[in-house]
């Protein structure tokens, strides 16, 4: 019979059958988990694009609504947390160009923390540096952290170089870096041994830098806490520091790094007894810590 005498469904049905016929011969004999053909080309390392600087988040109207933000959400719920006691603060009020605020990192609190700690006016012109491989995984979860907290991606791995760049091109905007110099967060507390990319940095741009010492965050939330606990925290800031002519990175990091821990060292609060509601209500402060100018 020829094919024009054929009814119009019988041929559109003989065509679709042929069609899933083929698809299913092709199914079978793909096996996706076996190795590649010699005859294709080798398969390249996939190289991720390159993250953004997020300089979105630090032009208006986001500066209005991240201080919205932070003065409605972030710092009462950080007063009320931690009632954190500052010390130092006058070294805050002094500063009269851009710093870099190196601090001891056991926790997730700690940036709160030490944005709780800052002036009205300094933390405004303040941006955190955040390991690009932990917040920035996720387009989303980056953006919500950058309009929290004005965060900028800074990579753990390699890219000294970038990382200088877009680093002292923030400097010479007048803007503060928060910087975590031992790149991780301590898993027992203990400050561990700082990196010496904060005094190259410092050394590069003849940035000061202002030393910064939390104590108590790691028990608000240590390392693979999801959520936090309330506790008490004492934040102490030093004196700035400027790394001198003869002074190379790794020694002036060094010299950062014994004056975080001289701080750590100072007098410490006498421990609180009872369960940490009673020990949370006893540290509460008279009024709110943070200040506006």
């Amino acid at each position: 019979m020829a094919w024009y005498s054929e009814p119009p469904l019988t041929r559109l049905a003989g065509i679709a059958g042929g069609a899933l016929n083929d698809v299913m011969r092709v199914r079978r004999a793909w096996h996706w988990d076996s190795p590649r053909p010699r005859t294709w080309p080798e398969q390249g390392a996939a190289v991720p694009s390159p993250a953004s600087d997020l300089g979105w988040a630090r032009v208006e109207p986001v500066r209005s609504i991240r201080y919205l933000i932070q003065r409605i959400l972030l710092l009462p719920f950080t007063e009320v947390m931690a009632h954190p006691k500052v010390e130092g603060r006058e070294w805050v009020r002094e500063l009269k160009r851009p710093v870099i605020f190196a601090a001891n990192h056991s926790s997730h609190a700690d940036t709160s923390l030490i944005l709780h700690s800052l002036t009205d006016k300094a933390r405004d012109h303040t941006v955190v540096a955040a390991a690009a491989d932990y917040w920035f995984k996720h387009p989303i979860l980056g953006n919500i952290v950058s309009l929290f907290l004005n965060t900028f991606p800074f990579s753990r791995t390699g890219g000294a170089q970038a990382q200088l760049h877009s680093s002292s091109q923030l400097l010479k905007s007048g803007w503060n870096l928060v910087l975590f110099p031992e790149g991780s967060r301590s898993p027992d507390g203990r400050i561990q041994e700082f990196r010496p990319g904060v005094g190259h940095l410092a050394k590069e741009t003849g940035t000061p830098v202002v030393p910064m010492h939390i104590q108590g965050a790691f028990q608000i939330m240590p390392r693979h806490q999801k959520i936090p606990l309330p506790g008490p925290v004492r934040v102490r800031i030093g004196r700035p520091m400027t790394p001198q002519r003869a002074e190379g990175s790794r020694e002036f990091t060094a010299r950062v790094e014994k004056a975080v821990r001289t701080l750590a060292a100072g007098p410490r609060q006498p421990e609180l007894q009872g369960s940490w509601i009673e020990r949370w209500e006893a540290s509460k402060p008279r009024e709110l810590r943070y200040e506006t100018d």
